[in-house]
């Protein structure tokens, strides 16, 4: 009977031995795996980045990497965030056009994000609304997928139109707003113009951003 219970004993021991050696070679194939894919992952993201960039900022204008010539920023009054990104397009080593990370939390449903590109001259270079829960049909205008109008912000300033009427046309501005929604396009148009005061007001610091070295592969 001893024999019997010490066979028992063994064959649990045996068992258990087996289930943790299993599990030692999943959590390290899990691990393994994640290894090799993770730099792969924050590739894809990085390239996605980039061409979301070079819609605003054309490959041809810049010859650096956009995406890793960046500075964190902290201006909630003007971005719409506690921390936001400016990514720096520079030709030569000099600065040619930069695009502000830029948010509102004033549409119809809630948080709208853009990336804003401008100019050194202080024109707009280009805008995208990267993120938004606005009503399909009415408020997603503001995408550049369902309508144009987007575009109209492309070449404007702080003097062109007047920093006074940065509006919609509802409100005594020079934008546009959609059949049946203007609070959309009100808070894409507050964002654009709040993003240009806040690069006119940090110029000279911004422009004065040393470039970030970029990486290389080994």
């Amino acid at each position: 009977m001893v024999i019997a219970m010490q066979g028992k004993y063994s064959s649990v021991y045996i068992a258990a031995l087996i289930l943790a050696i299993f599990a030692i070679l999943g959590s390290s194939l899990v691990s393994f795996t994640h290894l090799q894919t993770a730099e792969r992952i924050k590739e894809n993201q990085r390239q996605a980045l980039l061409r979301q960039l070079h819609k605003l900022v054309p490959a041809e204008r810049i010859d650096n990497d956009i995406a890793l010539d960046n500075k964190q920023l902290s201006s909630f009054q003007y971005l719409g965030n506690e921390s936001s990104l400016v990514y720096f397009g520079r030709k030569q080593g000099q600065i040619v056009a930069m695009v502000f990370e830029a948010s509102t939390r004033s549409g119809y449903n809630g948080t709208i994000d853009t990336l804003v590109a401008v100019n050194v001259d202080g024109s707009i270079a280009g805008v995208r609304v990267t993120n938004h829960h606005e009503t399909p049909g009415l408020g997603d205008k503001v995408e550049e997928q369902r309508s144009s109008w987007i575009h109209s912000f492309t070449d404007k300033s702080l003097s062109d139109p007047d920093i006074n009427r940065w509006k919609v046309k509802r409100d005594g501005g020079v934008f546009d707003q959609f059949t049946g929604a203007t609070i959309t396009p009100r808070a894409v148009v507050e964002t654009v113009k709040k993003t240009l005061i806040y690069y006119r007001d940090n110029r000279d610091q911004l422009l004065s951003q040393p470039q970030m070295p970029e990486e290389t592969s080994s």
